[in-house]
């Protein structure tokens, strides 16, 4: 019997069917693609900003280095009353003595690296002393540099690890066996120098300066270049050298300039103003071109030839090169220095007057 208000339904003992339909919508594949491009433009917007930021972080890092090793070195003249030298040799001798350890090493205990000093015998070479050598001083390495990786020989020994902070040697002349003088610069062959042999004045004198690790380089060539420095970074594109004193290849470990952080000699801890930062100094050898550092003859292995080097400070922060003077500051100069201002930051009592940029 049907109530009143009921609804009969047409067919007997069923019940109404109700379509349940959804109502979620999907991306196309269009309008997926406008943001997947869209995230693409903004990652390349942000990427630059992020590079940048990274960069700055790494050159500050850089410049911390420096002003510690700054501040090693000004504790050590001030402890022992010099400067520390750069490498050991006598006057007409064509073998280099024993004493071969690089600034560097000597100034080990006054960057907190007494451990590794205690290691080290100056009695002998250091190329002796490998565990030493082969190991790395973080204050040593830049940030930025794009090699830091131990230097190993052909039987793939570990023997020496690279550094990026050269002392300042000069304008071009390094060291005269013949009389034992050396360049204008402050940190020399058996040099004894003090504060008081800055007559130009701390503060207008470089001490240290940014080069890259595993840098080509010729030496001992057969030309004497004389003690004018060259004014144009092409002078050594036809000197020749015995092929064990080109120092250059297309493996990495074929390049060997400032790759021995221990060792004194003017290629491995040194850096001189004959050219401004960062000037390319080609040189071509097997059909291939190479940015070189030159020395005539390297310091302690020859009776009469004078030692004369070319070694560009060279930077991967863009546009300058880190530098720390004499008084410990540190800052950056750009790669379009004049170069009458570069090689007078670089003498210790030259006279000059100079305005940096």
């Amino acid at each position: 019997m049907q109530r009143l208000g009921e609804k009969h339904s047409a067919v007997s003992g069923c019940h109404p069917v109700r379509s349940h339909r959804s109502n979620v919508k999907g991306f196309t594949l269009v309008e997926l693609l406008v943001v997947i491009a869209i995230i693409g433009i903004l990652i390349g917007m942000l990427l630059p900003a992020v590079q940048a930021v990274r960069e700055a972080a790494r050159r500050t890092s850089c410049l911390n280095n420096m002003r510690q090793i700054s501040l090693a070195l000004m504790n050590y003249e001030s402890g022992l009353q010099r400067f520390p030298k750069s490498y050991a040799a006598e006057e007409g001798v064509d073998t280099p003595v024993e004493d071969q350890w690089s600034f560097r090493a000597r100034i080990l205990p006054y960057m907190e690296q007494a451990n590794l000093h205690n290691l080290v015998d100056f009695s002998v070479p250091y190329n002796t002393q490998l565990d030493v050598a082969s190991t790395r001083v973080a204050p040593l390495m830049c940030a930025s540099e794009v090699n830091d990786v131990v230097r190993t020989n052909a039987e793939g020994v570990e023997r020496d690890y690279p550094a990026n902070y050269a002392a300042n040697m000069g304008t071009w002349k390094i060291w005269d066996p013949n009389d034992g003088s050396v360049g204008d610069g402050v940190f020399h062959v058996n040099a004894k120098f003090t504060t008081a042999n800055l007559l130009d004045g701390t503060s207008n004198t470089m001490m240290l300066a940014e080069v890259k690790a595993y840098t080509p380089y010729l030496r001992n060539t057969s030309q004497d270049p004389g003690p004018v420095p060259p004014d144009s970074a092409t002078f050594a594109e036809s000197y020749t050298a015995s092929p064990g004193d080109m120092n250059m290849g297309p493996g990495l470990m074929q390049n060997t300039g400032h790759t021995e952080w221990a060792d004194g000699l003017c290629q491995q801890s040194g850096f001189t103003t004959t050219f401004t930062p960062n000037t390319v100094v080609p040189y071509e050898t097997e059909g291939r071109q190479y940015d070189i550092d030159y020395i005539s003859y390297r310091e302690g292995t020859h009776a009469t030839r004078v030692a004369y080097g070319a070694i560009t400070a060279r930077s991967y922060h863009k546009g300058v090169v880190n530098i720390a003077w004499m008084d410990g500051s540190t800052g950056s100069l750009t790669d379009s220095i004049d170069l009458i201002t570069w090689r007078a930051a670089g003498t210790r009592a030259g006279g000059e007057i100079f305005d940096l940029p």
